[in-house]
């Protein structure tokens, strides 16, 4: 059931299944979306005054603006801040004729606007859309069930997306399936992680020094991308003025 919508997915879980290496294939979509995201925000997009007028409100969060300072041209990252400051200079109210009142409204607008993103709030909505695909192909598809049973691993944070969006789509049986399939392959996982962590452990004690590493020398790394997922890789920027 290949459509339009379906590649994206298909040729990510077709990556990770083919090289381990390259872990979750939700990640691999995460990244690539929000690579498509930086490269419009900072291109076409730009100038477009309904994106502009929700820059100026939402904002970017710390990663994301960081991002965009790696990337080769600065000028559009500039336009933006410009309205985007100017934006948040009005909010300070000043020469207000209730400064007490002017003061916590800013206060409230700066809190907020902390936690909101431009950039995420596309990924987020995109993305939901991905996971609920994956879901579709996973009840439809025999292929892609293989494809998905093959995974090297879930991050904690798409596994549950992943779960949730099969949970909401499927038919009882389905999910029912489905569940066993993905909580078998996660538990399997998990459990293996979780020895090498300990073996790490116990390399630090003197008993076991002449004992192998085996796989446990990279057992942390792995572990916390495995809990907080393997996002914001993006490929090598030139930095120029």
């Amino acid at each position: 059931m290949e459509q339009i919508y379906t590649i994206p997915v298909n040729e990510a879980f077709e990556a990770s299944a083919a090289d381990p290496s390259l872990g979750c294939p939700f990640c691999r979509l995460y990244n690539s979306l929000e690579q498509d995201e930086l490269d419009l925000i900072l291109g076409a997009s730009m100038m477009e005054p309904d994106v502009r007028i929700r820059t100026n409100e939402l904002g970017f969060c710390r990663d994301h603006f960081a991002m965009m300072l790696r990337r080769p041209k600065r000028l559009p990252l500039a336009l933006i801040l410009e309205s985007h400051l100017a934006e948040q200079y009005k909010s300070l109210g000043r020469g207000a004729a209730f400064p007490g009142r002017a003061g916590e409204n800013a206060a409230k607008k700066y809190a907020a606007l902390e936690k909101s993103c431009y950039i995420c709030s596309r990924i987020e909505y995109n993305f939901t859309r991905m996971q609920e695909t994956a879901a579709l192909l996973w009840e439809n598809d025999e292929a892609f069930r293989q494809k998905t049973a093959a995974q090297p691993l879930f991050c904690l944070s798409h596994f549950a997306g992943f779960v949730a969006a099969a949970k909401e789509r499927m038919a009882r049986r389905d999910f029912a399936d489905f569940y066993r399939v993905l909580s078998e392959q996660q538990g399997a996982y998990m459990e293996k992680l979780n020895a090498d962590v300990s073996w790490f452990v116990k390399k630090f004690d003197y008993r076991y020094d002449a004992e192998p590493w085996g796989d446990a020398k990279d057992a942390p790394e792995r572990a916390v991308t495995f809990l907080s997922g393997r996002l914001h890789e993006e490929p090598d920027t030139r930095r120029e003025n």
